[in-house]
């Protein structure tokens, strides 16, 4: 990508997700910018018929114009503006939206990236300061906007005191002035667009600065238990004392150049206001101007100089937030490379999809170690498997594979044998009901947590909540399915206990009736007896659907037809409940007699 073109694409980009925006937002800066001139106009005609002596009716209809015409710019003005911040706002809700489908639309393993979760948090963090990126560049675009919607006023009014100065003859002195303040003016706006590009790389290092504060604010208010229980407000006052220090010390050098570069532009300004005095009272004297000339001649001259100097100063402003824009660009430009897969998955009223892992390996990016090693399992349709294992051996990543989230690095996995890269990717998702440790639920209607769409079987939600054991507590919900959960949207919405909420989850896993249910230790914050309890009343509702149960607790297994057990991404052992503990050397043995206490004689009674 050129550099000159980073503004355009993102422009291009940004005004896309609401093209009516920024027309109407011109609009409004054109009658929000227009009441200056016309009071100037108007009141200049006023000091005129006064001073001239013209009849009263005349100079009382002036004051009625410019009463009524106030009136009108600001009626229309406010409605504008009203109108603009209406669609500003369905434009940063279409940008969100945008984010959003970026980030469904990105293959899995690049969600857990940490490299492209930085890169979206510094897109967030960039338009916290200053408004760096998409913020930036709107604000440029309406300053832009301001600027020559004012310029072309003052131009107007230029033109027409030319105009009159021409047609009088110009004057020595006013040719001499006319140079002063041209050379003035000049100087003014080298002078301001000068520092104010020197200044934006002060400004970008507080920036820089702030962005290291607000991540260390997000890490206090996150430990805020710990600060707590630990006693850490020293250390925590230590660290942003030392960084208000730093702030403070970058913030004093900013405003020492900031004192030092507009020193000279104030006494330009003053140059400027003082040859358009001289130059409009010469002439008013000399009886080229009226009266009234005087108001509206140095007014418009004053404000002239300012926005030259503003658009003189925009392409810098340009070329600081380019590098910010690009951040934004990037994300957008991040290409998907798993591959989809073409292959169509047959529907089978019988449910036959054998899976098979073979020499399976794989490695997190930036790993040093493979997360699995060389596995080898073959599950068959119907069958009930336990993964078992300790936290880290490779369990959840086990099921990522066998989902397709990632692709193994070394081996294949199989399903009718077919490798399943072959099959189309979203067909291939769908034959799997998974409910992950870290599960979530909505803050929309039961109805549609458990249907996942916007409508939904009423008469097989309510049995599959009943039958998951959330039939007591939905009874007592007076809307029903139509019970909005939690209060994020909705002050009638109904809050749920950590163990509800599992059971939602489970009735949500059941209703899609894929032939795969995988529970991936969503009751691990539960004591070992009711997760037994959950597994086994699960189990019984699964019907002929493969199921596959995963755990570092093995009260899950006795009912399993197979077991895996899983230790440092290896599996170690495979079999049945009781294959496996008549294995006094196994590690299954080793890992049920260290919990066994917890369950054993309760789940044999």
């Amino acid at each position: 990508m050129r550099k000159n073109n980073i503004t355009i694409q993102a422009f291009k980009m940004y005004s896309a997700y609401n093209p009516k925006y920024f027309p109407i937002k011109f609009l409004e800066t054109m009658f929000n910018n227009i009441s200056p001139y016309f009071n100037l106009w108007l009141s200049s005609e006023i000091v005129t018929a006064l001073y001239e002596g013209r009849d009263r009716g005349e100079i009382y209809l002036l004051v009625a114009v410019t009463l009524l015409g106030n009136l009108l710019i600001r009626a229309l003005g406010a409605l504008l503006r009203r109108t603009a911040d209406t669609q500003l706002a369905v434009l940063e809700n279409e940008e969100a939206a945008a984010f959003n489908r970026k980030v469904l639309s990105l293959d899995y393993d690049k969600l857990e990236n940490p490299d492209i979760r930085k890169h979206r948090r510094k897109i967030i963090e960039n338009s916290w300061i200053n408004w760096y990126g998409v913020k930036q560049m709107r604000e440029t675009v309406h300053d832009m906007m301001r600027s020559f919607v004012n310029f072309f006023f003052c131009l107007l009014l230029f033109i027409e005191m030319f105009s009159l100065i021409a047609k009088a003859g110009f004057q020595g002195m006013g040719i001499l002035l006319f140079a002063v303040l041209l050379v003035c003016i000049g100087a003014n706006v080298f002078m301001d667009s000068y520092s104010r590009k020197k200044m934006s790389i002060c400004w970008k290092k507080m920036g820089d600065l702030m962005l290291d504060e607000n991540r260390l604010g997000q890490g206090y208010s996150l430990a805020g238990l710990d600060n707590r229980i630990y006693r850490q407000e020293a250390l925590r006052f230590k660290i942003k004392q030392q960084n208000a220090e730093t702030h403070l010390r970058v913030f004093s050098e900013a405003e020492q150049k900031a004192l030092l570069y507009n020193v000279p532009t104030i006494v330009l300004d003053y140059l400027v206001e003082l040859c358009a005095y001289l130059i409009v009272v010469l002439y008013c004297v000399m009886g080229t101007f009226p009266l009234g000339g005087v108001i509206k001649y140095v007014g418009y001259l004053r404000r002239m100089t300012g926005y030259i100097g503003d658009i003189f100063d925009f392409n810098s402003k340009i070329k600081v937030n380019e590098p910010y824009l690009q951040v934004y660009l990037d994300f957008f430009a991040i290409k998907n490379d798993m591959y989809q897969g073409s292959l169509a998955v047959e529907k089978r009223s019988d449910k036959r999809y054998d899976i098979e892992f073979k020499n399976v390996s794989f490695k997190y990016a930036g790993a040093e170690e493979y997360a699995l090693k060389n596995i080898n399992l073959r599950l068959k349709v119907g069958e009930r498997l336990a993964v078992v294992g300790m936290n880290g051996s490779g369990k959840t990543t086990f099921i990522k594979l066998l989902c397709r989230l990632y692709d193994p690095d070394e081996g294949e996995i199989l399903m009718n044998d077919f490798n399943i890269r072959k099959y189309d990717y979203r067909q291939y998702l769908d034959i799997f009901s998974v409910v992950f440790q870290d599960y979530s639920l909505l803050a929309m209607p039961l109805g549609n947590n458990v249907a996942c769409a916007e409508s939904w079987d009423s008469e097989k939600a309510e049995r599959l909540l009943e039958e998951v054991g959330f039939g007591e507590r939905y009874a007592q919900l007076e809307k029903k399915l139509d019970t909005p959960l939690y209060k994020d949207f909705d002050k009638d919405g109904v809050n749920i206990s950590g163990g509800e909420a599992q059971k939602i989850a489970l009735a949500r896993a059941l209703y899609r009736d894929a032939p795969f249910i995988i529970l991936d230790e969503p009751t691990a914050a539960l004591d070992p007896l009711a997760e037994a309890e959950i597994y086994s009343k699960f189990d019984e509702i699964v019907g002929d659907k493969t199921a596959i149960y995963i755990s570092h607790r093995l009260s899950s297994c006795r009912f399993c037809d197979k077991i895996a057990v899983f230790d440092k991404g290896r599996i170690v052992q495979t079999g049945t409940h009781e294959e496996l503990l008549s294995d006094e050397s196994g590690r299954y043995y080793e890992l049920w007699n260290a919990q066994a206490q917890y369950y054993t004689e309760k789940v044999e009674a």
